[in-house]
C-alpha cells in the first residue's frame, strides 16, 4: 500500500505537526501543513495549574485528558517525591506524561475514561484544556467524575487559539486528495476558515473529532480505529488501497 501521489492536509499545530508529516512521507504522500491552531498557555498564565501540582500529595488521582495537557504537567510528575494514581485518556497522553500510568481506558475517549474510573470516594485533579467552543465536553467529563462520587478540582493547562491561513492557501488546501484532523478545535478553525468545503477525503483521529465535526456540518469520511497520529496516517492508507 502507499499514498503515493497524494496530497494530504496536515492541519496540526505547526510545533506539532512533524510526527504526521513524517509517517505521511514514509507512505509516499505529500504533506500540505496549513497548522489552523495554535497551543498556548491558559488565560492565568498556568498559576491554578502550578498551585494544583505543588500539591499533589493532597489527590488520589490525577487524570489527564490530552497530550497537550499532559506535556505541561509531566515535569511536575517527574520529579514528585509522592504523587497520585495517573489516568491518561489514550495512548499519546500516557506517552506524553513519561512517567508510569495507573489507567488508560480501552477505548481511548474521556466518556470511557470516566467509566473506567467508574466509582469512588477520593479526591481527583481534571487537568484540561481552557473553557471554550470545548465547554460542553468538559462540563459532561467533569459532571460525570462528579456523579461517580469523585471529589473533582479541575484546572486549565491550556488555551487553543484559531490560526487563519493566507488567503493564497485556500486553492491549495482544498485541491489536495484529504486532509486530516487531529482535534475538535482544528475543525472547527478549518470552517471559520474554509466553510465546509473540504478535498475529495477527510479523516479525524477520532470518534470525539469526528462529533464535532458532524454537529457544524463538516463530513468526515474516515475514523481512525487507532486514535493516535500513526493511526490517522495508517486509515487514510487502508482507505486508497481499498478504494483503488
Amino acid at each position: 500500500m502507499s499514498l503515493a501521489g497524494r496530497r494530504v492536509v496536515v492541519t496540526r499545530p505547526a510545533a506539532q505537526a512533524q510526527p504526521l508529516v513524517d509517517r505521511l512521507r514514509e507512505f509516499g504522500a505529500e504533506p500540505v501543513v496549513v497548522p489552523l491552531i495554535e497551543i498556548v498557555a491558559p488565560t492565568d498564565g498556568g498559576a491554578a495549574l502550578g498551585d494544583a501540582l505543588s500539591r499533589l500529595a493532597e489527590f488520589d488521582w490525577i487524570v489527564v485528558t490530552s497530550a497537550n495537557g499532559a506535556g505541561r504537567v509531566a515535569a511536575a510528575l517527574a520529579h514528585s517525591s509522592t504523587r497520585p494514581r495517573i489516568a491518561a485518556v489514550g495512548a499519546a497522553t500516557a506517552a506524553a506524561l513519561g512517567v508510569p500510568v495507573d489507567l488508560v481506558p480501552a477505548v481511548q475517549t474521556a466518556e470511557a475514561l470516566a467509566a473506567e474510573l467508574g466509582s469512588g470516594s477520593g479526591t481527583l485533579l481534571l487537568v484540561q484544556p481552557e473553557a471554550g467552543t470545548n465547554q460542553g465536553r468538559r462540563s459532561l467529563l467533569r459532571r460525570a467524575l462528579t456523579a461517580a462520587g469523585w471529589t473533582v478540582s479541575a484546572v486549565d493547562a491550556y488555551r487553543t487559539v484559531p490560526v487563519m491561513p493566507s488567503s493564497g492557501e485556500r486553492s491549495r488546501v482544498l485541491s489536495a486528495d484529504a486532509a486530516l484532523f487531529a482535534s475538535g478545535s482544528a475543525v472547527r478553525s478549518w470552517v471559520t476558515a474554509f466553510g465546509t468545503e473540504t478535498p475529495a477525503v477527510t479523516a479525524a483521529i477520532g470518534p470525539s473529532t469526528a462529533q464535532v465535526a458532524a454537529e457544524i456540518g463538516l463530513k468526515i469520511d474516515i475514523v481512525a480505529a487507532d486514535h493516535s497520529l500513526h493511526g490517522l496516517a495508517e486509515c487514510l492508507l487502508v482507505y486508497f488501497a481499498d478504494a483503488s
